[in-house]
């Protein structure tokens, strides 16, 4: 009798260590090894580099110890993200969802990688629900998973929800909310990396709602000699649209980085704005011949080329 009952609480036991261990488990959908953007444009994920990989393995093997662990579980989804794994990461995100629905945090992440697969409204509702979230709240640092030259984390949890919600606006071409979602960004935060980076879309916003006067009162926080440790892109764009600087200094010679991607798409919309059609879309054409394919300069030149010029680039 006590072997019979010594092997039913082993077979309840193991039952039961089933059962956690199933509903712990993320199941992570299939990668693909390429993506198609909406323009046909056809680019392998790619491999990733030891760095990158080391990472995300450490990031995984933190999170399998701790699954209950949020903070694991969002490193565990930036590291996949950061390889090129979208989906998968979606899929992280939104198992911790499940576990914790009232965190910003992880609808915001979701939502840039709702982004980055061009899933906009989905990114919108993820966006929208975290910034209802971080309403009354106090802000945050959100560390780097990529952190800059002086390893001084520069933005923040508000910062980038809204930031994102309002590129998202402005890839689904609703402007007045993207105009909102960038003031709150640029309200957010006062170091100097986050004010060019949400003044260059305000301006940007202005000009295609054909209010080039409001477009020059938003550069009035621009200054020539303000330090600048990440957005040294944006803050180049900012004085050129302050005409400090021309444009011929800013033109990139090799497109497809983040980086680059960001000054060629403003340079594109400073030519259009300037009546440089031509000069307008060869910029962004170029741009979505690069390889950097969720830039978010790719992003809106993809945008542009798809919803605003087709008719252009077919004459």
């Amino acid at each position: 009798m006590r072997l019979l009952i010594f092997i039913l609480t082993l077979t309840l036991f193991a039952a039961c260590a089933q059962k956690t261990t199933e509903s712990e488990s993320i199941t992570l959908p299939l990668e693909d090894s390429i993506f198609t953007t909406p323009l046909g444009k056809v680019y392998p994920i790619p491999v990733p580099n030891e760095a990158a990989l080391a990472n995300f393995e450490q990031a995984k093997k933190e999170f399998e110890a701790n699954p209950k662990d949020v903070e694991a579980l969002i490193w565990y989804g930036r590291r996949t993200a950061y390889l090129g794994r979208y989906q998968q990461a979606i899929a992280i995100y939104t198992e911790g969802i499940k576990n914790f629905p009232q965190d910003a945090r992880l609808y915001r992440h979701r939502g840039h990688r709702y982004i980055s697969i061009r899933n906009y409204e989905a990114a919108i509702t993820d966006l929208e629900k975290a910034a209802s979230l971080i309403q009354g709240t106090a802000d945050q640092i959100e560390p780097d998973g990529l952190p800059n030259a002086q390893n001084i984390p520069l933005s923040s949890l508000h910062s980038n929800v809204w930031y994102h919600l309002g590129l998202a606006y402005y890839l689904t071409q609703q402007y007045e909310k993207a105009y909102t979602a960038y003031l709150q960004c640029r309200e957010s935060g006062d170091n100097y990396d986050n004010i060019v980076s949400s003044t260059h879309w305000l301006y940007l916003i202005q000009l295609r709602l054909g209010n080039p006067e409001r477009a020059d009162s938003l550069l009035a926080p621009i200054q020539k000699a303000a330090v600048v440790i990440e957005n040294q892109s944006y803050a180049d764009l900012c004085q050129l649209y302050k005409g400090w600087i021309s444009p011929d200094t800013l033109l990139q010679a090799s497109p497809g980085n983040p980086s680059n991607d960001a000054v060629n798409y403003g340079l594109a919309n400073w030519y259009l704005h300037q009546g440089d059609s031509s000069k307008g879309i060869q910029l962004l054409e170029a741009l979505v011949a690069g390889k950097a394919f969720t830039s978010f300069g790719y992003l809106a030149a993809e945008g542009d080329l798809m919803q605003h010029f087709s008719k252009a680039r077919q004459k």
